[in-house]
């Protein structure tokens, strides 16, 4: 049985799908809304602020990406010779299940298939989506709620503070790169921008808990938190009601969503 404070994991069945974009809005220098449809995502399933998918992207010069092949275990590797799946992992942002719509928000960092991507996507090119595997479904009943990301989570953070009930006690921070980078969101957050020098992992580490229970989510680049990984832990915070999560990797090419060590 479930109790009021024990988050539930929800598996999901992994269906491929091809998707077309449908519209393409910029939502600031950095950001890219894309709106993916299409009758394959008849029984899409969303259940989490921070459910993620694996997009799959085309290689240069193709139309259509290379698709995954599932077997009993999973993703199957490709017979000898065969082209690889070029994939990154992306959080879903919002589904519209009626209008059979899927939008997903791209950083643009001017490099990596994702994003370069994204800065020349257009109304009619297709992708492809695998997931989510699971939805890690958190109960709304806590005290408060300490929740932090950078601009590669900024997706699910706006879907945690759309999703937390009115009352709910939130502490939010959101670090980008400058105040053009800021987006309207359903709370208020202090922002943090880098051009000042300010930063994820140091409103964190100066933030004492409030009295109560209370659940704890930050997701960005790993290295950075690290430190907010045992500063929670060193508060005595139970690790049960925390998810800290790398969603990427200074220097490294591709992290397989998500890193979450047990340093």
């Amino acid at each position: 049985m479930i109790t009021a404070r024990e988050a539930e994991l929800v598996w999901h069945d992994l269906t491929p799908r091809l998707l077309e974009v449908r519209r393409v809005e910029r939502l600031t220098p950095r950001m890219v809304r894309v709106t993916f449809g299409g009758e394959q995502l008849d029984g899409f399933c969303y259940g989490a602020p921070d459910d993620h998918v694996k997009v799959f992207f085309p290689e240069g010069g193709a139309e259509l990406p290379v698709m995954p092949t599932l077997g009993e275990e999973g993703l199957e590797p490709p017979p000898p010779g065969a082209p690889l799946p070029i994939f990154r992992d992306y959080t879903v942002r919002y589904v519209r299940p009626a209008e059979r719509e899927l939008d997903i928000d791209f950083a643009l960092h001017g490099h990596g298939p994702g994003g370069s991507w994204a800065a020349q996507a257009t109304v009619g090119q297709k992708l492809g989506i695998l997931g989510p595997r699971g939805s890690t479904v958190v109960p709304l009943t806590f005290d408060w709620y300490l929740l932090g990301a950078d601009e590669t989570a900024l997706p699910a953070l706006a879907a945690w503070l759309e999703q937390l009930p009115a009352d709910a006690r939130v502490i939010a921070f959101a670090e980008v790169a400058d105040e053009q980078e800021e987006q309207p969101l359903a709370r208020e957050i202090r922002w943090l921008h880098r051009s000042r020098g300010e930063s994820l992992t140091t409103a964190i580490l100066e933030t004492a808990p409030p009295e109560g229970d209370g659940y704890v989510w930050v997701a960005g680049e790993a290295t950075g938190l690290k430190p907010i990984r045992r500063y929670v832990r060193g508060t005595g915070h139970n690790r049960n009601w925390a998810e800290i999560d790398g969603y990427w990797k200074r220097g490294v090419v591709n992290l397989d969503h998500h890193e979450d060590d047990n340093e």
